[in-house]
């Protein structure tokens, strides 16, 4: 019996020994699966940071994009604004023209008066403002400057004459005022004579 109990001891303690190799491969295995999934896990963090970025760049060009359409929508609205204005300026032009003439004629102008009362109405409901230049001081962004009259009088630049009203529709000069300016000297090559 001593070789049959020296047998299962050694098989026992063989079987132990089988065990234990299995755990500590099993450990090795399970550490090396451990390791596997942590570097897995950080790849996936890294990807998900780009695609992250990604989104957030694209996101960016999404909001740009739709600030650029909105001025871009705007600005197209306010050029076919400016344009159907400019329009009925000259017409008005035409009646305030009409009205002088009719005036001077000793006609009666009460009708021509009245269509321009409403015209000014309209402008002034559109925001259409006209620009005061007459004794101003000349400003290229509001005035363009069609004469220069010689005047010591007067502070250089100042405007003396308005030839065409100009007119600013919100806080946009859609016309400009055609005017005459102040020099107190004229050099002989400005001169018209």
């Amino acid at each position: 019996m001593s070789d049959s109990h020296n047998e299962t001891a050694e098989d026992h303690l063989e079987t132990m020994q089988e065990s234990k190799n299995e755990e500590v491969e099993n450990k090795t295995t399970l550490e090396e699966k451990i390791e596997e999934l942590k570097s897995q896990l950080k790849s996936e963090k890294e990807k998900a940071a780009a695609y992250e970025k990604k989104i957030q760049y694209l996101l960016a060009d999404f909001e740009n994009l739709k600030k650029r359409t909105e001025i871009d929508v705007q600005n197209r609205a306010n050029s076919i604004i400016d344009g159907n204005i400019l329009n009925l300026l000259s017409i008005y032009d035409d009646f305030v023209r009409a009205r002088e003439a009719l005036s001077k004629q000793g006609a009666k102008i009460e009708g021509l008066d009245a269509i321009l009362k409403n015209m000014d109405s309209f402008l002034l409901e559109s925001e259409v403002r006209p620009i005061e230049a007459l004794g101003e001081i000349f400003d290229p962004r509001l005035h363009e400057a069609m004469s220069i009259k010689k005047d010591l009088s007067l502070e250089e630049n100042t405007v003396t004459a308005e030839l065409r009203k100009g007119y600013v529709l919100k806080d946009r000069v859609i016309r400009p005022s055609l005017v005459e300016i102040s020099k107190k000297r004229i050099k002989e090559t400005d001169k018209d004579d």
